[in-house]
């Protein structure tokens, strides 16, 4: 290729090679016709799509090391398609009256985050891509779009898109969504170009092909310290009511009452200013207090970062079927505990068993330890 170069163009093609590992079986050995364990790219394209194929080799694996192919990454990658694919079509299901020119409102709490979080992204992946990091500018954009994106932003998105405010509001939330996804997709385009063709393809855009379109640059006016911090303690706070919920049981429909208690008086305006996006992604009404003077009778807790969050949880479930279900629950974790704990106490098991043997026993005894003393606190809020 160097001299073909030469001799043709008068010029070397390249400046510089990327030199990659080997892709192994998912037992670690190259993959041979005489071993029968090579796998059919053709094969997997047909069953998962070249996009996933593609991003499965790229993400997980640094520079110069071999790779094992796993068929479970590749349905991780998969889901990833399917997630982007979903939540790009509720944001288009939501562009019937868009207009980019259209005047809207002030950017929210949530608008200044998802911003700001995507110039980090930009600078994260250009970063990781200069430098022939791909597993990493992947994995960036793995979290951004999984996680901040489609878990977060378009949930703390929907009252706005739904009319719940004004007219000015969802404008804004709608200007927002198309560039943030947009920018992602340009970004993503490297990894997974046929569904960020597809998708681009069906946004509003300038040009023919996202394959022309101009490599994101960050853009410093919209980084926002102060928005990404803010939402941090939101997120906590409501991951912690959430789990709560699903811990005890109680029913998605039914609305919880949430007192949240915090001595500092900038976490406490925090949670003041945003109760809407609170009570919206927990389903719950909210209390915001200095301090508590008496914790609620038959409520579950947790502590966030400056936050103590109390749920009562009568009226929302049955505590005695509760009591008696997780004491069933405990008393057969107790029971698979005893069995394990046996094992690892049997000389002629420890002297007989291979070595991955043990240590799955000893993971599984560290696991339901766990899952006793997490029963055995449940118990404990509920009496």
């Amino acid at each position: 290729m160097i001299f073909s170069g030469l001799r043709f163009m008068n010029q070397e093609p390249f400046k510089e090679v990327f030199i990659h590992g080997l892709v192994l079986d998912s037992l670690g050995r190259k993959m041979s016709k005489s071993l029968g364990n090579g796998v059919d790219p053709l094969d997997v394209i047909e069953s998962h799509g070249a996009d996933s194929l593609r991003f499965m080799l790229i993400t997980g694996n640094t520079p110069g090391n071999d790779l094992r192919f796993h068929f479970e990454r590749l349905d991780g990658a998969r889901n990833f398609a399917n997630k982007l694919w979903n939540a790009s079509r509720f944001v288009m299901m939501n562009l019937g009256d868009y207009n980019p020119a259209a005047q809207g409102g002030p950017y929210s709490l949530a608008d200044r985050w998802i911003l700001s979080r995507l110039q980090g992204a930009v600078s994260q992946v250009t970063d990781y891509l200069e430098r022939y990091e791909l597993g990493e500018a992947a994995r960036v954009l793995y979290e951004f779009i999984w996680s901040e994106f489609c878990d977060w932003y378009i949930e703390l998105a929907k009252p706005r898109l739904f009319g719940k405010t004004t007219p000015e509001d969802r404008v804004t939330a709608q200007q927002v969504l198309v560039q943030v996804l947009r920018k992602t997709l340009e970004l993503l385009h490297p990894f997974m170009p046929f569904i960020t063709e597809e998708i681009w393809q069906k946004l509003p855009h300038r040009g023919a092909s996202i394959m022309l379109a101009s490599w994101p640059t960050a853009e410093e006016s919209l980084k926002d310290e102060v928005a990404e911090s803010e939402v941090a303690v939101l997120i906590e706070v409501i991951t912690a009511i959430r789990r709560i919920r699903g811990e005890m049981n109680v029913p998605p429909g039914k609305k919880a009452e949430t007192i949240l208690v915090s001595g500092d008086a900038g976490f406490r305006g925090i949670l003041e200013r945003n109760t809407a996006y609170v009570q919206g992604l927990a389903n719950t009404e909210v209390k915001v207090l200095a301090e508590l003077q008496q914790k609620p009778d038959q409520s579950a807790s947790a502590v966030t970062r400056g936050v103590e969050i109390f749920v009562p949880l009568k009226g929302l479930i049955d505590l005695d079927k509760e009591i008696a279900r997780l004491n069933k629950e405990l008393k057969a974790v107790q029971t698979d505990l005893a069995r394990v704990q046996g094992k690892l106490n049997n000389q002629g098991f420890l002297a007989k068993a291979p070595a991955d043997v043990i240590e799955k026993e000893k993971t599984k005894e560290e696991e339901l330890s766990m899952k006793a003393n997490a029963l055995k606190d449940r118990l404990a809020m509920l009496s």
